[in-house]
């Protein structure tokens, strides 16, 4: 895990030049976001309409506009990068874009922890909150991915054919960004997706420095106080759920989320 730091920490008890970095790192954060937000925009508004004229059926449709969206978010934190708040270190890359029918894991310390998952991988799919639906993002959102107010019938469905078209699922199994300093917990939706479709988890362990500022509850005014926010992706082994299938279904997937949470956690 990255190291946490404290909040009352302040940067302004420091000398001038650090003052003005600190200003500048949230003012760019800012600057970021309306980025997102427009960049958001002109894919749901410019290029999305056109994409749906050309590619028949929407599977086609969802397959460029996927990998349009991972382009846009590549770019995206490269901009992030030359601002000087953000630095992405994921080791191969070529391993996350040759990712097929696989259910990518990860922990979830920060608000930008799907930019650069969705970065990486071209062909991902997403669950989804359904509340994002009523944001900026909702053009993108319900044409793309899948929204978590299905029932779980439908949303192992969903989730399942995707998976067999190719797609990579994202899941964060603590389904929030998790408290600072508190214990995450995992929801079993992950291992549960794994046993019905009988498609492998990728994990990948998000760490790096603190996300203070982008954390959940974090204030908007606020940026990590010692230095940019350094994303360290680690890709770990794949887990399996055919030892787990001969298990009673229940414990089966308590088994299996148990070793995520071990893996995702780096706890053995």
């Amino acid at each position: 895990m990255f190291e946490r730091i404290s909040p009352k920490r302040s940067p302004f008890k420091r000398n001038p030049f650090q003052r003005i970095v600190y200003a500048w790192r949230v003012l760019a954060k800012w600057l970021s976001f309306g980025i997102f937000g427009l960049g958001t925009l002109v894919l749901v508004v410019v290029f999305f309409p056109p994409m749906r004229l050309v590619f028949h059926p929407k599977k086609r449709f969802q397959k460029n506009a996927r990998l349009l969206v991972s382009l846009s978010l590549r770019f995206f934190v490269r901009v992030m990068t030359f601002l000087g708040i953000v630095k992405l270190e994921a080791g191969d890359k070529t391993a996350y874009r040759n990712l097929k029918g696989k259910i990518v894991a990860a922990n979830h310390p920060s608000l930008l922890d799907v930019v650069m998952l969705i970065s990486l991988i071209p062909n991902a799919d997403c669950i989804v909150r359904s509340s994002l639906s009523k944001t900026v993002v909702n053009g993108i959102i319900r044409q793309l991915y899948i929204l978590n107010n299905l029932s779980f019938e439908q949303l192992l469905a969903d989730c399942t054919a995707s998976l067999n078209e190719g797609n990579c699922i994202i899941i964060f199994p603590e389904g929030s960004r998790t408290l600072r300093n508190a214990q995450p917990l995992f929801k079993k939706g992950a291992a549960r997706i794994s046993l019905a479709s009988g498609c492998n988890i990728v994990p990948v362990h998000i760490g790096g420095t603190d996300k203070y500022g982008i954390g959940k509850k974090d204030p908007w005014t606020a940026f990590n106080p010692q230095e940019k926010y350094i994303y360290q992706l680690q890709m770990k082994a794949e887990l399996s759920p055919e030892k787990y299938s001969t298990e009673p279904h229940a414990l089966g997937v308590k088994h299996y989320n148990q070793e995520l949470y071990r893996t995702l956690l780096n706890q053995g």
